[in-house]
């Protein structure tokens, strides 16, 4: 089984896009069930029209390939972030484009760190409702509650959709280069995505955390939070993310899906593919 169902599937070789399921979620603190999200999206995903009705074209013809899952290494996080730079590295030196399913936000880390290897300047779009910018969590600066504060060590975050955070992640923001903007700003200003796109050009990488969406249409994460954006307040930053800059990767993580309520893990693997499609149609 391949994202999208695609028959022949495209070869590593002929892929603009790669799938790399991360099955890990080790670090989950209150729902776990993240690590059956890569699995989930990519069965919706084979039940999902392969013509863009938006786009009016068919995405998957630029090449989609989906590469066996990672494997988990149990020894912690830092050991499991590793072994993602690992292989989104060797992804990367092919010159292809990583599409990394998690799994929690933890590994999101090891995926920026690998692609910045290649594109020194590179810059990170993190789309969540919460900060993730604690020192460490639970005895670890690994966890998915610490994955933005290790990326801005390494380059320069622009976070959106923000709505949770502790009062030490309050006090640190300011005092960071981080960009930072509520879900709160995006929904009651309508120059939001230009004022957002200002902060982002050049080579960029974006982490999606699902639950950067309401919960009342994306209840499938392990932190729900309410007051979150909505499919086209999304689709409208990821378009015009890839029409002003040069995505070199993305990850959709926190997928927890919910027995019997297949919507969550459809809308995660459309929101993939549409943002594949805004990619390939930069002009």
């Amino acid at each position: 089984m391949n994202y999208g169902g695609i028959y022949p599937e495209h070869s590593l070789k002929d892929a603009r896009f790669v799938i790399i399921p991360v099955p890990y979620d080790l670090t989950s603190t209150y729902q776990p069930g993240s690590r059956r999200g890569p699995q989930a999206i990519i069965e919706a995903s084979t039940n999902m029209e392969l013509y863009d009705e938006e786009l009016k074209k068919e995405t998957y013809r630029a090449g989609i390939h989906t590469v066996l899952p990672l494997e988990i290494d149990a020894r912690g996080p830092q050991y499991m972030v590793n072994a993602v730079r690992k292989e989104i590295a060797r992804i990367v030196a092919l010159d292809k484009i990583p599409v990394m399913l998690g799994g929690e936000h933890s590994i999101s880390f090891g995926a920026v760190q690998a692609v910045r290897e290649k594109y020194p300047k590179l810059k990170v779009l993190q789309l969540d409702a919460h900060a993730d910018l604690r020192e460490s969590y639970q005895k670890s600066p690994y966890s998915h509650a610490s994955v933005a504060r290790r990326i801005a060590e390494v380059c320069p975050l622009v976070q959106v959709g923000i709505r949770s955070m502790t009062i030490e992640e309050a006090e640190f923001l300011p005092k960071s280069k981080i960009k930072s903007y509520s879900a709160d700003y995006v929904l009651e200003n309508k120059t939001s995505v230009k004022t957002i796109s200002r902060d982002l050009s050049g080579d960029v990488f974006v982490s999606i955390d699902l639950d950067v969406f309401d919960p009342s249409i994306m209840p499938a994460t392990g932190t729900p939070e309410p007051g979150g954006l909505y499919w086209k307040d999304i689709l409208s930053i990821l378009k015009t993310v890839a029409q002003n800059c040069r995505v070199r990767g993305f990850d959709v993580v926190e997928l927890a899906p919910l027995p019997g309520m297949v919507a969550p893990d459809f809308m995660a693997a459309k929101l993939i593919y549409r943002f594949m499609g805004y990619i390939t149609d930069k002009k």
